[in-house]
């Protein structure tokens, strides 16, 4: 679904990612890992449009997307989420996902000053799809809440359901599990896997190592910007070059 080719992004004359080659096929769940500063989110700014990369080709579904904006990439299905979780929390829960679909209504400001019947059934729409993801992701019971007043894990978790507003075929999770318990991080691997069932194509950066081995069909490993690895957990997990990236060569050698 998703092919990278020698993909380069430069900072001046510091390179973040570093002609990374890898191909995320369609319906499964990968994983991008390595330590800080290792390039992930570079990575995903990349994919997702909200960085131009300065070497290299981006295809989806065989389509050369290299360079489009973040927002006609989100068009052609691609949606993200971000380490931090944003939402207005002087908001409802439902108010803030019915934006999500209006990536996909048509109204104009003209619509919105003559009251259309267009504007009225595409404004009922996204109200209708902003419940399916609440249901999806199971917080149709806090959808009157205040965003503020809802838990970090049920953030988490509205992240989702707006990204699932804008009709995707590609999700990039970014640290899903960031800042939540265990036993909240088992229920997003599992809230994940609903995902893959339901079609989509996931790509996630994930610090917790217990989550991705046994969530990921196949892992990316970066470090340095430059991919020094990929395969199944179980191949990546007894990688020396992975070993000597997380834990040093001492622990690699022994």
């Amino acid at each position: 679904m998703l092919e990278l080719t020698s993909l380069t992004r430069r900072f001046g004359g510091l390179t973040a990612v570093h002609d990374v080659s890898a191909q995320f096929a369609r319906g499964t769940i990968n994983a991008i890992i390595g330590p800080n500063g290792a390039g992930k989110t570079t990575f995903f700014n990349l994919v997702s449009g909200a960085l131009r990369p300065s070497a290299g080709r981006i295809l989806l579904d065989g389509r050369d997307v290299t360079g489009l904006r973040a927002d006609q990439m989100a068009r052609l299905g691609v949606a993200r989420t971000f380490q931090s979780t944003t939402l207005f929390d002087n908001a409802s829960v439902l108010d803030n996902l019915i934006v999500g679909h209006r990536l996909r209504t048509r109204s104009t400001l003209l619509d919105v000053v003559l009251g259309t019947r267009r504007l009225r059934e595409e404004e009922a729409a996204c109200r209708r799809k902003a419940r399916e993801a609440l249901d999806f992701v199971g917080l149709s019971h806090l959808e009157a809440r205040l965003a503020g007043d809802i838990s970090q894990e049920e953030r988490k978790r509205v992240a989702f359901a707006l990204a699932l507003t804008t009709d995707p075929a590609l999700l990039l999770l970014d640290e899903p599990a960031g800042g939540v318990n265990p036993e909240e991080t088992a229920g997003l691997a599992d809230l994940i896997r609903k995902m893959k069932a339901a079609g989509l194509t996931i790509c996630l950066v994930e610090h917790k190592m217990d989550m991705i081995m046994r969530l990921a069909d196949r892992i990316l490993v970066l470090n340095h910007g430059e991919k020094i690895a990929e395969g199944t957990p179980a191949e990546v997990r007894a990688n020396p070059l992975v070993i000597e990236a997380y834990l040093g060569s001492e622990h690699a050698q022994a």
